[in-house]
């Protein structure tokens, strides 16, 4: 029984990180990590979305 419950607590933990991404893509967030994911631009000119330091 116990087993159980476990699994189902990481099921539901699962569940709402997968529905946050699901929200987060379809709101047009491009750098789900990122704090500025919301104007993030992955096709920028240098390569990467601009707002971390990619070298």
């Amino acid at each position: 029984m116990e087993n159980l419950i476990i699994i189902v607590i990481i099921a539901i933990v699962i569940g709402f990180a997968g529905l946050y991404v699901y929200r987060k893509k379809k709101a047009g967030s491009k750098c789900i990590g990122c704090p500025y994911g919301d104007s993030c631009c992955k096709n920028s000119e240098k390569g990467g979305c601009g707002c971390h330091d990619h070298n």
